[in-house]
């Protein structure tokens, strides 16, 4: 029997107070307050596309900007991912996605593989959408990648409108980490020829 793949995040600074939680066996289920608007959209996406149920409550210094906001609700959801995986074991480990919306088709490819490392390409041309920062996209792949221990590669192939390749982004982010985190029936150990994915 596999163990509950839940974890709960706790992150509180100066800056930002964070309640995060993520189940990946769930039914994208959601709850997400962060105070901007855009980032719920996004995450709400990344968990309705990944079945995965997540709550994020999220309180941070917006009367300045929602760069902290976003960053560390980035980093917690990365963690949670962490947490949440264990040791790997029995997982397919590498998930792929490719997600269009209108005019737009990103890609993102993952690999829990325990290891940092993000690859991102893509150019927006407003400066926000809603409260959210377009130069903030990549960041919050990169808190993910990183708190989550995972190589991330995400891509805009084309299009022209922002949202649309947002929300493309996040879709296929979703959709990725759902193939990757799933159960392989054959596997009962850790994906890897080390033996290992945790401490790499």
């Amino acid at each position: 029997m596999m163990r509950n793949r839940i974890a709960t995040i706790t992150r509180n600074t100066n800056e930002t107070q964070i309640e995060l939680a993520l189940n990946l066996d769930g039914s994208g289920e959601v709850q997400i307050d962060t105070g901007v608007g855009f980032l719920d959209h996004m995450l709400h996406h990344v968990a309705h596309h990944g079945l995965f149920d997540l709550n994020v409550k999220a309180t941070g210094d917006l009367h300045i900007d929602a760069h902290h906001t976003i960053e560390d609700v980035g980093i917690c959801l990365g963690r949670a991912l962490d947490e949440a995986l264990g040791e790997r074991k029995g997982i397919t480990r590498m998930g792929y996605a490719y997600v269009p919306m209108d005019e737009a088709l990103a890609r993102v490819v993952v690999d829990l593989s325990g290891r940092p490392y993000t690859v991102f390409e893509g150019e927006f041309t407003t400066p926000m959408m809603g409260q959210m920062p377009t130069s903030l996209v990549q960041h919050v792949f990169e808190s993910i990648a990183v708190h989550g221990r995972m190589n991330l590669h995400a891509a805009v192939l084309y299009g022209r409108d922002d949202h649309h390749k947002s929300e493309a982004l996040f879709k296929a982010l979703g959709r990725a980490l759902s193939m990757a985190v799933a159960h392989d029936p054959r596997r009962s150990g850790v994906p890897s020829t080390k033996g290992k994915l945790r401490e790499v």
